[in-house]
């Protein structure tokens, strides 16, 4: 029971996973995480801190990580939408400065895999949303960075519907470029 299935992208490492669902009249049943089943799809990983959150529509929280202590994270949505992205900040890669995004809800129960060294947020589609993640080291707060989520550097695609205005923490409209970072 609780295989899952694993979708690779096109930046290395990162994943997507959708977990077996099983369900009748009566709900539903899964399981949200598996070690030996994540080990079989080669994520190995330790993690030390399960993290919540809830968020109205609107709000981008991101993009975030962590200079010294990088953590890996496995992120999901318990309740409602996001669209959910991860930018690679791993000196030396083939995608270093690119991103990938993609929607999590709470009907598609889909995951993703986000190894250390990427940059990481989301933007709240639904009323609201609740989104929990895994992480493999412990949160640092003064080890915190952050990119502009609309670094043209880098140019993530927000679906931002028109007329939503975005809902930001002071810190993150502060955050300055990717050329700007001192990696």
């Amino acid at each position: 029971m609780g295989k899952i299935l694993v979708e690779t992208c096109e930046i290395e490492g990162l994943k997507v996973i959708t977990p077996t669902v099983f369900g009748d009249e009566r709900g539903y049943f899964m399981e949200t995480y598996n070690y030996k089943d994540y080990v079989d799809a080669g994520i190995d990983m330790e993690f030390v801190q399960d993290n919540q959150s809830a968020s109205k529509k609107g709000v981008l929280r991101g993009l975030h990580f962590q200079i010294h202590y990088p953590q890996d994270k496995l992120v999901r949505v318990i309740k409602g939408e996001v669209f959910d992205v991860a930018v690679d900040l791993r000196p030396g890669s083939a995608t270093y400065g690119k991103w990938h995004g993609v929607i999590l809800s709470a009907e598609n129960k889909k995951q993703f895999f986000i190894p250390k060294n990427f940059a990481h947020g989301f933007l709240v589609l639904s009323d609201t949303a609740e989104f929990v993640y895994k992480c493999t080291d412990f949160y640092h707060p003064n080890d915190e960075g952050g990119l502009a989520y609309d670094d043209p550097d880098i140019g993530v695609e927000w679906p931002i519907p028109e007329g939503m205005e975005l809902i930001m923490s002071e810190k993150d409209q502060k955050w300055g470029g990717i050329r700007e970072l001192v990696r």
